[in-house]
C-alpha cells in the first residue's frame, strides 16, 4: 500500500535518517555527496541514493508509485536462502508465499547502457561543511565494473593501502603522527566503480605534509611492485574477512546475494575469492598504474565551514535521467483488521542439539570455556580480565581503556610492525577495549592458524611494553577522536547521559576518558594498570568456533598454562553504581547541530538481580527493535526519527536504562514528552501474556542469531563470565524469558520504567526546543557545549561560572 499517508509518513522518516546520518555527522557530507558528485560523470550513481532534503520534499506520490510499478516485480527480485532447511519444503513455501506475485504493470529495462567517460586532465575540489573538527585531504579516481578482470587486483591493492594496522598508510600517515586516519576504497557496481583515497589530517596546519605523504605513498605503488609479504597479507585479510561472514546463514546469504546482483552469477562470490588468490605483484602495479593516474585524479580537500554543494559540484552538467511512466493502478488500501490475511503462527519447533560447552582449568589455574559452533575454519578467542574503566581514577578516565587497546604495540622485542604484520599474514584479526567491568582481548584466525595467531596474543596481554612513541600517538589519537565524537549530538548525548546517572561514582567515568584525561595518563599508568588486572588469577578465557573443545584447550594452554605473577591482582570496586541520583533535565546547547539527540535514563538492576529478566521483556515492548513502541510511536506514526529504541546493559552493578533518538532540532522536545508518555504507559497498562509471548521470540531469536558465530558467542559468555555467572547461561535465555509471567513484567516496567524517575539529556539547537521542553519539565539545565566537563557531577566547567553562563 503506498497512499499519500504511507508516503508522507516514510518521506519524513528518510528525512530524518539523512539528518542522522550526513548532516549530523562531521563526515556526513564528505562520503555521501562530496564523493559520489565527482566520482561520476554521467552514470546515476553520481546521486547520491538518500538523496537531499530539496529532493525530498519535492518528490510526490505520483513519484513514488510509478517507481514501484516500474521496479517492484517478481523478474527484478532475488530471493536469497541459506541455513538449515530442506529443498522440497522450501520450493513449496516459495511457491505458496511468492508465486502470485503479478508482474510489474510498466517494466523498465534495468539495464543502464552509459558508461563513464575518463577524465581527460586532474581538478580540485575544495569542500567545507560545519561541525567538521579536522580536515581531510584526499583523491578520487574513476574504476571499473565489479566483473572487470582487473577487480581482484584492485580488491588486493586497497588491502595493501588501508587495510589493518600493517598497511602502507597507517604506517606513512598514522605512525607518523600526520593523520588521525587514513583510509582507500574501492567500490564497484555492476556497470561502474570509484576509489577514493584520504586522510584525516591531526592537525589543521597539516594539511599539506599530510596531502604529500598520501601522494608519495600513491606514486610508489604505482611505480615499484608491492612486496611477497604485503601480497600475501592482503590475500588472508581479504579471504579471513570472507570466512567470518559465512559463519552465519545471514552472512552466507548476504555474500551470495550481493555478489549475485553485481555480477549476475551464482557463484560469483567464490569466483572472486579464487581471482583474488591468484593475483600477482604485477597486477597490483599494472591496476595501480592504470586507475591511479595523477592526471585522471580528482583532488579534494574537506574543511570546516558553510554547506555551499556549489564547492564540490562537478564541472559536467548533471544529466537527464530516464523519466518513469505514469502509474496506472489504483492506490490499495489497507483492508480492516478483520479482513485481513493472517499472518502464518510458527511451525513445530525443530530439535536443536545445542553444542556442548566444556569447561576446563589450565595448569596455572586460568578458567577456559570451549564450545565448536560450526564447521567454517575459521575460531575466535577471548581473554577477559576484571576491571575496566571503574577501576580509573577520575582524574585519569581512560587508562584501562588505552591499556588494553595499546597491547599491540609493542611487546617482548616486537615492535607495532612487526605484530601486525604477524597477525595479518595469518588472516587473524586481534583488539582489544575495556568496558564498565573488565577488559577483554579478542583474536579470531583460520583454525589452521590459530595456534601461531594465539601465541602472539597472549605475548601481547603477558608482556605489553606501551612504547613511549606509539603511547604519545595513540593518546593523541584518542584525543582526536574524542573531539569528533564531541561534536555528533548521538556520542555526547551518551557520555552526558552517565555521568548524570551516576555521578561520582565508578560507573560515572567515561570509559575512553576526556581531553583533560587523556593528557593526564602516562605510559606508567598503562604498564601499571597491566600489572595489577592483566593478571592469571583475574583472567579468564571463552574459545568457540570451527574448532573441537579439545584442541582449543591444548592452544589456550600453550599461550597461558605457564603464566605466574607473585605478586596479587589489583583491587576491583565491589559496588560501582553508587546511589540513586536526583532526577534532571540536561540540555547540551550546540547551535550548529545538525539534529538532536534525545536520552530519556532510567536506573536498572544488575545482570544478577530477579528483576533483570521481567525487565529485559518489559523493556523488549518498549523500545526492542522495529515493533516496540517507541519505534511505533516515533517513527512509523509521526516520522520524527530514523529510528527509536531503548535497553539496559549487563553490568555487574545496576545498568541505566535509556530511550533514544534523534531528530530535528526543532521537535526534540515533542520526542522527549513521547518518552516520558511511553514510560508512563508501560508502568500502568497490564502487559498481555499475547503480547510477551511475541516478545519472547523476538528476544531469543535475536540471542540465538548472536550465538551463531564464533564473536558473538564468545561476547556473550564473556559478559557472563564478567558478571559472575555460569557460561551455560548463554543457553537458557529463552528458557529464563519464559519464566517470566505477565505479572513479573508489568511489575518491572512500573518499578523502573517511571517517567518520574527519568532523567533527560538533549543535546542540539537549544534555541529551538528549550523554552517547550520547560513546559513539561520546569527545571531545565542548558549548559553550553564549551563549557560541558564530563569529569564532573554537574557536568559544568568552572569557568562558566565566571563567563556568567
Amino acid at each position: 500500500v503506498v497512499d499519500e499517508e504511507v508516503f508522507e509518513t516514510e518521506r519524513g522518516v528518510v528525512k530524518e535518517e539523512l539528518r542522522q546520518r550526513v548532516l549530523a555527522p562531521p563526515y556526513g557530507r564528505l562520503a555521501r555527496f562530496v564523493i559520489p558528485e565527482n566520482a561520476y560523470d554521467v552514470m546515476p550513481h553520481r546521486r547520491p541514493g538518500i538523496g537531499s532534503i530539496e529532493d525530498l520534499d519535492n518528490a510526490t506520490l505520483d513519484d513514488a508509485r510509478s517507481f514501484y510499478e516500474a521496479y517492484y516485480g517478481p523478474d527484478t527480485a532475488t530471493l536469497i536462502v541459506a541455513g538449515n532447511f530442506e529443498m522440497d519444503g522450501l520450493r513449496t513455501l516459495v511457491d505458496q508465499y511468492f508465486g502470485d506475485i503479478p508482474p510489474r504493470k510498466n517494466p523498465i529495462d534495468l539495464a543502464l547502457t552509459a558508461r563513464e567517460p575518463e577524465l581527460t586532465a586532474p581538478r580540485m575540489v575544495n569542500a567545507t561543511a560545519p561541525n567538521v573538527p579536522l580536515p581531510v585531504v584526499g583523491g578520487i579516481w574513476k574504476g571499473p565494473p565489479t566483473t572487470s578482470s582487473d577487480a581482484a587486483a584492485l580488491d588486493v591493492l586497497e588491502a595493501i593501502l588501508s587495510r589493518g594496522d600493517n598497511s602502507r598508510f597507517d604506517a606513512a600517515l598514522v605512525r607518523t603522527g600526520l593523520a588521525v586516519d587514513a583510509s582507500a576504497g574501492v567500490s564497484m557496481f555492476r556497470e561502474a566503480g570509484a576509489i577514493s583515497v584520504f586522510a584525516v589530517v591531526s592537525q589543521p596546519d597539516g594539511m599539506e605534509a599530510a596531502g604529500t605523504t598520501l601522494n608519495a605513498e600513491i606514486e610508489k605503488v604505482r611505480s615499484e611492485p608491492v612486496t611477497a609479504a604485503e601480497l600475501a597479507e592482503a590475500k588472508s585479510e581479504i579471504i579471513a574477512s570472507s570466512l567470518r561472514r559465512r559463519e552465519t546463514a545471514r552472512g552466507r546469504a548476504f555474500e551470495l546475494g550481493e555478489a549475485l546482483v553485481s555480477s549476475g552469477d551464482p557463484g560469483f562470490a567464490d569466483k572472486r575469492l579464487a581471482e583474488i588468490a591468484d593475483v600477482t605483484a604485477e597486477d597490483v602495479l599494472r591496476v595501480a598504474a592504470k586507475y591511479l593516474d595523477p592526471q585522471k585524479r580528482v583532488t579534494f580537500t574537506y574543511t570546516a565551514g558553510e554547506d555551499d554543494p556549489s564547492q564540490y559540484a562537478n564541472p559536467t552538467p548533471m544529466p537527464e535521467f530516464r523519466s518513469l511512466p505514469p502509474a496506472t493502478g489504483e492506490i490499495r488500501q489497507v483492508k480492516p483488521e478483520d479482513e485481513r490475511m493472517a499472518p502464518p503462527g510458527p511451525a513445530e519447533s525443530p530439535d536443536v542439539t545445542a553444542p556442548e560447552i566444556v569447561e576446563a582449568t589450565l595448569s596455572n589455574g586460568i578458567k577456559v570455556v570451549a564450545v565448536q559452533t560450526g564447521n567454517v575454519p575459521i575460531a575466535s578467542i577471548a581473554m577477559l580480565v576484571q576491571g575496566g574503566s571503574k577501576t580509573d581514577p577520575r582524574e585519569k578516565a581512560g587508562i584501562a581503556q588505552m591499556a588494553a587497546a595499546l597491547v599491540d604495540k609493542g611487546a617482548e622485542g616486537m615492535d607495532e610492525a612487526a605484530i601486525a604484520a604477524e597477525f595479518e599474514s595469518l588472516g587473524a584479526s586481534f583488539g582489544a577495549g575495556a568496558g564498565s567491568d573488565g577488559a577483554t582481548f579478542a583474536l579470531t584466525a583460520p583454525v589452521a592458524n590459530l595456534e601461531q595467531a594465539g601465541a602472539l596474543a597472549a605475548k601481547l596481554v603477558r608482556g605489553a611494553t606501551y612504547p613511549q612513541e606509539a603511547f604519545d600517538r595513540e593518546r593523541k589519537r584518542a584525543m582526536d577522536g574524542l573531539t569528533v565524537s564531541m561534536k555528533e549530538p548521538g556520542p555526547l548525548a551518551r557520555y552526558v547521559s552517565r555521568v548524570a546517572m551516576y555521578g561520582d561514582a565508578p560507573y560515572g567515568t567515561q570509559p575512553d576518558g576526556t581531553r583533560d584525561s587523556l593528557s593526564a595518563i602516562t605510559r606508567d599508568d598503562l604498564v601499571a594498570h597491566r600489572e595489577g588486572y592483566f593478571h592469571p588469577q583475574n583472567m579468564q578465557i571463552v574459545v568457540s568456533g570451527g574448532i573441537s573443545p579439545e584442541q582449543a584447550v591444548t592452544i589456550a594452554e600453550g599461550m597461558f598454562g605457564d603464566w605466574s605473577v607473585a605478586s596479587p591482582p589489583a583491587a576491583v570496586p565491589a559496588e560501582a553504581a553508587g546511589d540513586d541520583l536526583p532526577v534532571r533535565t540536561i540540555v547540551i546547547d550546540m547551535p550548529d547541530a545538525g539534529q538532536a539527540s534525545v536520552i530519556a535514563a532510567v536506573r536498572a538492576p544488575s545482570r544478577k538481580d530477579a528483576d533483570y529478566f521481567p525487565l529485559e521483556l518489559a523493556n523488549s515492548v518498549l523500545g526492542g527493535g522495529s515493533s516496540g513502541r517507541l519505534f511505533e510511536e516515533i517513527r512509523t506514526k509521526r516520522s520524527l526519527s530514523y529510528g527509536a529504541y531503548s535497553g539496559f546493559a549487563d553490568r555487574a552493578d545496576e545498568s541505566i536504562l535509556t530511550a533514544s533518538a534523534q531528530t530535528k532540532n526543532e521537535t526534540a522536545d515533542e520526542v522527549a514528552k513521547l518518552f516520558l508518555e511511553e514510560f508512563e504507559r508501560l508502568g500502568s497498562e497490564p502487559l498481555s501474556e499475547e503480547l510477551l509471548q511475541k516478545r519472547r521470540l523476538y528476544l531469543s531469536g535475536s540471542r540465538a542469531r548472536a550465538l551463531e558465530t564464533s564473536g558473538g558467542f564468545n561476547s556473550i559468555v564473556a559478559t557472563l563470565l564478567q558478571q559472575g555467572l555460569p557460561p551455560e547461561e548463554a543457553a537458557m535465555f529463552a528458557d529464563r524469558l519464559s519464566a517470566v509471567d505477565a505479572a513479573a513484567a508489568s511489575k518491572a516496567a512500573q518499578e523502573y520504567v517511571d517517567p518520574a524517575k527519568a532523567t533527560l539529556v538533549i543535546v542540539g539547537d537549544a534555541e529551538q526546543f528549550v523554552d517547550a521542553l520547560r513546559e513539561f519539565r520546569s527545571e531545565v539545565e542548558v549548559i553550553p557545549a564549551q563549557y560541558l566537563d564530563l569529569a564532573t557531577a554537574s557536568l559544568m566547567k568552572a569557568e562558566a561560572a565566571a563567563d556568567g553562563e
